[in-house]
């Protein structure tokens, strides 16, 4: 039996492994080993996605966050060492684009094991942000590279991957498989709706989390005074990120609204089902807002998301508070209609699982 240990540490990892670790429990062939880094540590941003999605619990937890970019990164390299060494997996599989992606990929190569990178190929060709470093340097030092857009695989074709050693699949995305298979759960499994009062009533979902702009303060001043000025005409709900909290509170940024704490999986797809619009800075939220057949507003210069803006489901608006308030006004009240297939066909994870086999 082959061994894949599993590295994840962020809350839209947690969803993408369960898509794919459901799969493998059917399989005889390989076992699967589970290291959370602990990056996520808030229950509602990390062990209920355990909870609620039946993951299985983590074979290991480091319990390494609240640290710098190079902190957390050398610790989780560290200690996820250790960790191969004790396990001698066959493969390490990464997702996504987080500091523990990164480490893990970092710590598998340098033991000479073989790493999976799931949502390979993204590039949003902005060096400045943390992730597009992270996403570039696990691509590079992967032997499977599983992209979930025929963007991502071209973006890998100009940076001459056909060159490397190693394969670049279009399986579709992971987030996608995750929505279709607990969207049908979701009515049953979670009262937001009704707990948050907004039967019958027309609200915007937003979040707010990325350092770029959590971390100037002229940025998300302006994010906020949009979100006030919106929440004139239509509720805003927005879960907020402790750590985006605390930032808000420290630097006393006024809310004219009560923001909610982070929900659950169950609970965001109910919001995002029932919403009349997404306003985000998150790259899984962009797509998650599709999925459910909803326009939304990104508050980033540049997205690794770009089908959705070529097709108009998506509008970028950095931080400035004008354009996010016209993208409220285009888009609010509207739903996508004739959807088309830009992430596949919901059979990511089993692509996936079935290409590791032959593989390994």
């Amino acid at each position: 039996m082959k061994k894949i240990l599993t590295i994840i540490g962020a809350r839209p990892q947690f969803i993408k492994a369960a898509a794919v670790s459901r799969i493998i429990r059917n399989e005889n062939s390989i076992r699967e080993v589970i290291v959370h880094t602990g990056q996520h540590f808030d229950f509602n941003m990390s062990d209920i996605f355990f909870t609620e999605m039946d993951i299985p619990r983590p074979h290991y937890n480091l319990e390494i966050n609240s640290m710098s970019h190079g902190a957390m990164t050398g610790q989780m390299l560290e200690r996820i060492e250790q960790v191969l060494m004790d396990e001698k997996p066959d493969m390490v599989m990464v997702y996504g684009d987080t500091n523990s992606t990164l480490a893990g990929a970092l710590a598998a190569s340098k033991l000479h094991i073989r790493v999976a990178h799931v949502e390979a190929g993204l590039r949003s060709f902005n060096m400045l942000m943390p992730e597009e470093i992270n996403r570039i340097l696990t691509d590079r030092i992967s032997s499977l590279l599983y992209c979930p857009t025929d963007t991502a695989v071209n973006n890998l074709e100009k940076e001459g991957y056909k060159n490397f050693d190693s394969r670049v699949l279009l399986v579709g995305d992971v987030m996608y498989d995750a929505a279709i298979f607990y969207g049908k759960q979701s009515a049953q499994k979670s009262n937001a709706i009704n707990r948050l009062n907004l039967q019958n009533k027309s609200f915007v979902l937003c979040t707010v989390h990325r350092q770029e702009n959590t971390d100037v303060p002229d940025r998300l001043t302006s994010i906020i005074s949009a979100l006030n000025e919106i929440h004139q005409v239509s509720e805003v709900i927005l879960p907020l990120h402790p750590r985006t909290r605390k930032i808000i509170q420290d630097r006393h940024i006024s809310l004219s609204f009560d923001p909610i704490e982070p929900v659950g999986y169950f609970d965001m797809i109910e919001l995002l089902k029932h919403c009349s619009l997404v306003i985000t800075d998150s790259g899984g939220m962009q797509k998650e807002a599709y999925f459910f057949n909803k326009y939304c507003v990104t508050m980033r210069d540049q997205t690794e998301w770009t089908e959705l803006t070529d097709y108009g489901f998506n509008r970028l608006t950095g931080s400035d508070t004008k354009r996010i308030i016209e993208g409220f006004r285009n888009f609010s009240g509207r739903s996508i209609e004739n959807a088309i297939s830009l992430y596949g066909r919901g059979d990511a994870g089993e692509k996936i699982v079935k290409s590791i086999i032959e593989y390994l």
